[in-house]
């Protein structure tokens, strides 16, 4: 029996943005591609001894793309997970858990942060 990831009962609520000092860009055709600074005592030496980029590309599918672009600041991921729903009605069924498990990887690689109750009320 496979089992599910528990997610806190407040996560729904949460508003997550990108990381503001990570860079990004859009490319011709619409596509995001997010920049990841390779840090840390291994990455240098891979990129002294194995020439490996300092800096790695990272582009995002019309599905990651979609996700990303809706992070906004104003949206939940609640909000998110019916804009999805929307973009992707063929993917209704398990659009919750995919949106979850996106948005979890991009948090675990520290490309997204909650927006804090505060910084909303300042905008």
């Amino acid at each position: 029996m496979k089992r599910k990831k528990k997610i806190p009962q407040n996560y729904m609520d949460i508003i997550l943005v990108p990381q503001p000092e990570l860079k990004w860009t859009t490319r011709k055709d619409g596509m995001v591609v997010l920049d990841m600074v390779n840090k840390g005592f291994f990455h240098k030496i891979a990129q002294t001894f194995f020439h490996r980029p300092r800096v790695s590309h990272i582009a995002l599918d019309n599905y990651g793309t979609s996700v990303w672009k809706a992070l906004d600041g104003k949206n939940t991921v609640y909000d998110v997970v019916c804009q999805m729903k929307e973009l992707f009605p063929e993917e209704q069924d398990r659009m919750l858990d995919r949106v979850i498990t996106f948005l979890h990887t991009l948090q675990e690689n520290h490309f997204v942060t909650e927006m804090h109750l505060c910084e909303k009320e300042n905008e």
